[in-house]
């Protein structure tokens, strides 16, 4: 559901004061605006924005002004009048411009940071302080200037062969600006509390609101814009981690200038220009920092990226006398079109951002392309080096129930303005076109969908269960469903039942549960089933529910094992950054193959076991969010860690054999700026004692045992070993490793753009008592299996191709054989 954080939101505070004068500050030569110029008066500064806008607030009619910028001639100006806003222009010095490259040693911005790298410990209050705690007022919006919008009803014309003919009347600028001048295009707002203690960070959300829904999307709630502290080592601008500037290796990702010196509250400090090295393999931030003189701290910071979209990030600080430090006060986050001539869509087109598009084309803009998002934090109440006791502290984010029902009292308390009377309509206007729209009833029918769910009144039909094929059961047609939140949010039921056409078997499953506590989620359960299983499949219980259009390996598998299961288990998230499941299981095996368990001498072909199993998903990096819904994993973080141990229990319900069986997995992801991505991926497992081959382990083959190549082309799968046929090897114990790297989409052509990925898996295994086995031939991975290949994804729409190598000691002797072709269906449900 990534797709629905875009909806972010914006906002912009009117400071009330006597006077103010506003205006942008431009290139003489260029019309360009220059970004972080400086705007200074008697008593008062500031410096333009990302876009060279500023406002400057004075106290007299007639005021007196400067304007420096690094690199240009300075300009007196002076307000009077009714003169507010002014275009100034400033005009390049004769002197060469262009950065002069000199030794670190000789350039003072580079000893600056240096210094300010070396005395991050004493400055950053999460290292400084013991701890600290204050209360933050967040308003965002998506809105545009009216006064920027031409509004006119314009006549479209199209050409023929007569000449220019009338088609229509546009009056979308009209009909844009008459919205936009009553209200915004979407409002939220938050009260929040951080608490710090232990070097733990937690946010809790007292209030939020978020016009045209009744409950609010708490996805959008967890969407990280900007990095809380300017001293991590990794800035986070809009869900991308960027180098720090003032990270101990800054210096190999980014440039310094020294562009001047000012007073903030009263101290000297310096204002250091940043930039991405020319060099750098990866884009980075620019942006200004303001490094107090005397203990080396960031004073205020300014983080900027320009790409298809421009997003900048300031931070505002105060300093603490008794404390001697800068602590942050306030935050912004803004974004509008980037580099690019082209719209910009979101949700469909809903919002266009304006951009920094090359004027000599001739393209007129559109009254959305005015539209920007803006979004402001104000910090108050802060205490500091006080005894805190976080609650829930293993939860980096926690919404209060109450917190979406607050009355407007609540609201008066903590804005730092009243509602001025177009956000006031923003919410009536939103929440009347919700309510007549529907908004939030079809916002939970797509997210059903999207998970695979179609829901009916109180029940949920899993859309698994409709239609699926594979070489033993033909094709499976089956029906399938659970009770949603509408039937209880503390039972549920669940259910299924399938028929295949080439067994002629009926399949089914009945199930229920009761949940125990909603911070753990807790649910104890039970359940009866009836079903077939693929033999020596590696399957983790605590493996969340995927949904998918397609699952291609199942299509060519034959052997198979049916099962009638009573299960109970318990499902927990009581430990914290971890899911868990504890279960006992008591099952009827019967392998639907030619197949014979030889133990001792006593032949079975068909047993019963009674586990009792132990499921763990422990993700010790990740963040989390508690709603008043439940848990979720907001940032994922790697690597994350899998384990699952299974023990049969003797003399429990005719339990006919003994033994252990433990698997693990470990998952490592990372995303470089540039597109590109690594991943690596690590299970194994180790049989103990007396277990049937439907038990063991198969290392996922996904190759028909077909003569020639064409005739193997089928779906590859996610991790499966493409080269590797079906049945062609078992083990008891088995390691396998997966090293896959995607490449960014490269555009060939209009329409054909693929993606790259290079991919590597590897694994070795070994089967205790081979002799045990009768009535299947196999071999083991004593000797290791190899495969490499290539994967070349969505070369047109969803549909690419792959191809896989099969090489080492498991090579087989004809080389047509090593060798499979498949196709890659890649399907993108979220935007």
């Amino acid at each position: 559901m990534r797709f629905l954080t875009f909806l972010i939101l914006f906002f912009s505070v009117a400071v009330q004061a006597q006077f103010q004068i506003s205006g942008i500050v431009r290139d003489e030569s260029t019309k360009k605006p220059l970004p972080f110029a400086t705007i200074a008066a008697e008593n008062n500064s500031t410096i333009t924005d990302v876009d060279g806008k500023f406002i400057l607030f004075t106290k007299a009619e007639v005021h007196l002004f400067s304007v420096s910028y690094i690199g240009y001639n300075s300009k007196n100006n002076i307000s009077k009048g009714f003169k507010k806003h002014f275009e100034i222009y400033l005009s390049p010095k004769a002197e060469n411009l262009e950065e002069v490259l000199v030794a670190s040693s000789e350039n003072p911005a580079n000893e600056i940071i240096r210094k300010a790298i070396q005395n991050k410990k004493n400055n950053d209050p999460q290292k400084k302080l013991n701890s600290f705690q204050f209360k933050t007022y967040n308003k965002l919006v998506v809105t545009a200037d009216p006064d920027s919008i031409d509004g006119r009803i314009d006549s479209v014309f199209v050409e023929k062969y007569s000449g220019r003919v009338f088609k229509e009347i546009d009056s979308s600028d009209y009909n844009f600006k008459k919205i936009i001048d009553k209200q915004h295009l979407f409002q939220t707002e938050k009260v929040s509390q951080f608490q710090f203690s232990n070097n733990r960070l937690k946010e809790t959300i007292l209030g939020t609101r978020m016009a045209g829904l009744k409950n609010p999307i708490y996805e959008i709630i967890a969407f990280n814009l900007q990095s809380f502290s300017v001293y991590d080592l990794k800035y986070e601008l809009f869900e991308t981690k960027y180098n720090s500037p003032i990270a101990p290796d800054a210096f190999s990702d980014y440039r310094f200038k020294l562009l001047d010196t000012v007073k903030i509250e009263n101290r000297n400090a310096y204002m250091i220009y940043f930039k991405p090295r020319k060099k750098s393999k990866t884009f980075g931030l620019e942006g200004v920092l303001y490094i107090d003189q005397e203990n080396f701290a960031v004073a205020r910071a300014i983080m900027r990226i320009r790409a298809v979209l421009d997003i900048s990030a300031t931070h505002e600080f105060k300093y603490l006398e008794d404390q001697q430090m800068w602590f942050p006060t306030q935050k912004e986050f803004k974004i509008v079109k980037g580099k690019n001539d082209d719209d910009i869509r979101i949700l469909g087109g809903t919002i266009k951002f304006e951009g920094d598009f090359d004027e000599t084309k001739n393209r007129k803009k559109e009254a959305s392309d005015f539209t920007y998002l803006l979004s402001k934090s104000y910090n108050f109440d802060q205490e500091y080096n006080v005894p805190i006791k976080i609650r829930h502290a293993a939860v980096s984010l926690e919404v209060k129930n109450d917190a979406i029902n607050k009355e407007e009292s609540f609201w008066n308390k903590y804005r730092i303005d009243t509602l001025d009377l177009r956000s006031e309509r923003t919410y009536f206007a939103l929440d009347s076109i919700a309510e007549k729209e529907k908004f939030e009833k079809k916002l939970r029918l797509g997210r059903k969908i999207l998970n695979g769910y179609i829901p009916i009144g109180p029940v949920d039909l899993d859309l698994r269960y409709l239609l699926s094929y594979n070489n033993y059961e033909g094709f499976r047609l089956g029906l399938g469903g659970v009770t949603n939140e509408k039937f209880s949010n503390k039972f549920r039921l669940e259910a299924y039942t399938a028929y295949g056409t080439k067994d002629g078997e009926i399949k089914y499953s009945i199930g229920g549960a009761v949940r125990l506590g909603i911070f753990s989620n807790t649910w104890i359960g039970g359940s009866y089933t009836d079903d077939v299983r693929e033999i020596g499949s590696t399957s983790f219980a605590i493996d969340k529910r995927v949904f998918k259009i397609y699952d291609p390996r199942p299509i060519n598998l034959s052997t198979f094992y049916n099962h009638k299961t009573w299960r109970g288990y318990i499902e927990t998230k009581i430990i914290p950054k971890t899911e868990s499941i504890w279960q006992l299981t008591h099952s009827r095996i019967e392998p639907k193959f030619n197949y014979v368990y030889n133990l001792d001498g006593k032949l079975y072909n068909n047993y019963d076991m009674t586990t009792a199993m132990f499921a763990l998903q422990w993700n010790p990096f990740s963040d989390y969010m508690q709603t008043p819904t439940g848990k979720l994993e907001i940032e994922k973080r790697y690597p994350k860690f899998t384990f699952q141990f299974t023990q049969a229990l003797p003399k429990v319900f005719e339990n006919d054999f003994q033994f252990s069986k433990l698997d693990v997995r470990a998952e490592y992801e990372k995303k470089y700026l540039n597109g590109q991505k690594t991943s690596f991926l690590m299970e194994a497992g180790y049989a103990l004692g007396d277990v049937p081959i439907s038990h063991l382990y198969n290392t996922s083959p996904n190759s028909l045992t077909k003569e020639k190549l064409i005739q193997r082309i089928t779906i590859s799968g996610k991790n499966s070993f493409e080269t590797m046929y079906f049945n062609e090897f078992f083990s008891s114990k088995y390691a396998m490793f997966q090293l896959k790297h995607g490449f960014k989409r490269v555009t060939l052509f209009k329409n054909i753009k693929p993606s790259a990925v290079l991919v590597t898996r590897a694994a070795w295994g070994d089967m205790e008592k081979p002799e045990q086995h009768v009535g299947l031939d196999y071999k083991t991975l004593k000797d290791g299996y190899f495969e490499s290949g290539i994967e070349l994804n969505q070369i047109y729409k969803f549909i690419g191709l792959s191809g896989f190598y099969r090489y080492g000691p498991n090579q087989l002797p004809k080389f047509e054989d090593n060798i499979s072709i498949k196709l890659t269906v890649i399907l993108n449900l979220g935007i």
